[in-house]
């Protein structure tokens, strides 16, 4: 994977650096595993907008992708990697020997013609799904479930990974691409790799009209605003508005919003770094 950056032969090219796109092997989707998708534009089902900064956008197709891994015992071979506009990795195409055509989220180094499978008794390699009890300690992992057979919830995005630290009967421990220390369940599955395209961090949009293509919509400086729209509103010039805070009066940049009696914190062993 590679970035590029494009000479500036206008104003809004100066300083985009745009994806190479060079581990792409096709732009057109698998037809049978598209579904539409509706955007809200911020609007609930009264019409009325809930969050702000969004709306627009590009049209998209949604990518029907298999998270949960549950054909298992059957191998698979790459068909193909594309582009997903719905997130920020790239997804592969497999068709299994049954016919079957899925797609998955596509881990750095996957490539065309690689065979891969899920289950029990799978060899820890990059695309390959397993549970986390027949992963070797050390190992890089991603698409990570929370819970036996409901899907990878943990470790998605471009770029990012999760290492298997420990084992200890039913829990293994993980460290998360946050830094934070868990336990998982040991029966959970998880795929071999870390995600594809890392390079998503070095891109840089170029102009406003780009975010605009995403669906995201001009944002106001809370400093900006009046006493009466924020909490940082107000002052006399350039009154930097108290500490930083949300609309609401959270405040932001540290504190830690997670509940103290939430049931799951006795499975984080160490938490995230500020």
């Amino acid at each position: 994977m590679s970035v590029r950056k494009l000479k500036p032969v206008t104003p809004g090219q100066r300083f985009r650096v745009v994806n190479g796109f060079d581990a792409l092997t096709t732009d057109k989707p698998e037809k049978s595993l598209l579904a539409p998708l509706k955007k809200s534009g911020g609007r609930n089902s009264q019409g009325k907008m809930t969050i702000r900064q969004k709306g627009g956008g590009h049209k998209r197709r949604y990518r029907l992708i298999d998270f949960k891994r549950d054909k298992q015992g059957v191998s698979a071979t790459v068909e193909s990697i594309q582009y997903d506009p719905n997130r920020t990795a790239f997804i592969a195409l497999v068709k299994y020997t049954d016919g079957e055509k899925r797609y998955i989220v596509a881990q750095n180094g996957l490539e065309v013609g690689q065979v891969i499978s899920a289950g029990k008794s799978v060899a820890p390699e990059i695309g390959n799904a397993m549970p986390l009890i027949e992963i070797p300690l050390g190992t890089i992992i991603s698409c990570i479930e929370l819970r036996p057979g409901q899907g990878a919830v943990m470790a998605r995005s471009a770029g990012t990974f999760a290492q298997l630290m420990a084992k200890d009967g039913r829990f293994v421990t993980v460290k998360m691409p946050s830094g934070e220390t868990r336990l998982i369940l040991s029966g959970c599955l998880a795929t071999i790799g870390a995600v594809s395209n890392s390079d998503h961090q070095l891109l840089v949009s170029g102009k406003a009209g780009r975010s605009r293509w995403l669906g995201r919509r001009p944002r106001t400086r809370p400093v900006a605003m009046n006493p009466v729209d924020h909490p940082m509103g107000g002052g006399e010039g350039r009154a930097s508005g108290g500490h930083p805070r949300s609309r609401n009066g959270i405040p932001a940049k540290g504190f830690r919003t997670r509940s103290k009696t939430k049931s799951t914190n006795r499975y984080i062993i160490e938490r995230r770094k500020k």
